[in-house]
């Protein structure tokens, strides 16, 4: 192997010291291909990273539900979960929808009801509180995000109205249970959704507004293993005899996941496609190679050489330009994302995207696959030109030497 790539870098060289032109614009197409899909599929990573620890940060692991509605035995249940070596934490919570008032505004939200000590070792939705009021007054607490409170105008301390559609029934109807609330917190977890449409208050106040009586809506649980929740869920389900039903964080942000997921993909081939923009300027450059070197390939056979190895000689041409591009697309790549992690090059609207700068996650099994493809294609475009060289008659090319 050692003479097709001298005689391929030989052939890659101009007359003067150095690369010919060709080769590098060869290398310089494969180069960009590989820093631009670099660059932004590590992109997307930071924003899939950020957006996962975001989810978990408001949302358990995984929650335990129950096919009749609501879970009675509650205690018993989370003693069982509590032997579980997957298992770190759980916590029950009471969920239902409501109306929010304050003065002439309104908006619905999901009220969650939940016991503070054993909600913070499953979710970090406190450690968000940013604004606090020591509640002094008899009115139940209630804690809402910073968007609900901004719709509302409402600040920490103030009385808010909390209105439930399922009342008790009298003459003219349905009655709306209606009760009052003083706002003891504002939370800003960074997502919209919850923090437009989310709000807390105290299990037993929650189960009383309900009318749960002692039952809950379900048990939050915290996983060791996060990544694991799918197939974890499924053996505990299983245990339970099938009274009650668990779903993970996957699941319950299953679109949200695979938008990211398609999203990440497409930008992946429609950036490939500079690669392959690239590969022609590869095809071409060995084009006019293979023209320029018809008597030395027609001396070369003359004196023995193989077909596979005047093959060879251009493969390896196509790997020495694909082995440097991708080497410089990939350094400059990891490069430019070091840069762009460290310093507020692209800022971005706070109050749009709740990020101030570009996340960028660089992933090994992502950088792998796009320096093979890059490495593929590159030897891809050198299998006609390589089959045309091998098929040169060197009698028609020597005959007039």
């Amino acid at each position: 192997m050692r003479l097709p790539f001298y005689i391929a870098l030989r052939y890659l060289k101009s007359k003067k010291r150095g690369f010919s032109f060709g080769t590098i614009i060869s290398i310089s197409g494969v180069a960009l291909g590989v820093m631009a899909l670099i660059v932004v599929i590590s992109v997307i990573s930071g924003f899939h990273e950020d957006l996962q620890k975001k989810i978990l940060g408001t949302q358990a692991h995984a929650v335990v539900l129950s096919y009749s509605g609501g879970i009675d035995n509650y205690r018993a249940v989370m003693d069982f979960l509590s032997k579980k070596q997957e298992i770190e934490a759980s916590s029950p919570f009471v969920m239902g929808q409501v109306l929010i008032s304050s003065g002439k505004r309104a908006h619905g939200v999901y009220l969650r009801g939940i016991i503070p000590e054993y909600d913070m070792k499953t979710t970090e939705v406190f450690k968000h509180v940013k604004y606090k009021y020591q509640n002094y007054t008899d009115l139940p607490w209630i804690i809402i995000g910073k968007e609900l409170a901004n719709l509302l105008g409402v600040l920490p301390g103030d009385t808010i109205t909390v209105i439930s559609p399922m009342g008790s029934i009298g003459p003219l109807g349905i009655i709306p249970k209606v009760r009052k609330f003083t706002v003891t917190g504002i939370f800003e977890i960074g997502m919209y959704e919850y923090d437009m449409n989310l709000a807390i208050t105290d299990l037993r106040i929650a189960q009383d507004f309900f009318e749960y009586g002692d039952k809950v809506t379900g048990i939050q649980l915290r996983l060791k293993d996060v990544y694991k929740a799918d197939v974890i869920c499924q053996r505990i389900a299983r245990e339970l005899d099938g009274e009650f039903y668990l779903k993970d964080w996957m699941q319950m942000n299953r679109n949200l996941f695979s938008a990211l997921k398609l999203e990440k993909f497409t930008m992946f081939l429609i950036l490939t496609l500079v690669v392959l923009v690239a590969s022609f300027n590869i095809v071409s450059m060995l084009m006019i190679n293979v023209t320029e070197k018809q008597r030395d390939i027609a001396i070369l056979k003359s004196m023995g050489a193989k077909d596979s190895l005047i093959k060879w000689i251009f493969v390896c041409q196509g790997l020495i330009i694909g082995l440097i591009g991708t080497f410089i697309g990939l350094t400059g790549g990891v490069f430019l994302c070091e840069i762009v992690k460290s310093y507020e090059i692209v800022k971005l609207p706070a109050d749009v995207y709740y990020l101030s700068k570009l996340p960028v996650k660089i992933k090994i099994f992502d950088v792998t696959v796009i320096c093979a493809s890059a490495l593929f294609i590159s030897l891809i475009s050198t299998v006609y030109p390589a089959h045309r060289a091998s098929k040169i008659n060197p009698v028609e090319i020597l005959r007039y030497e």
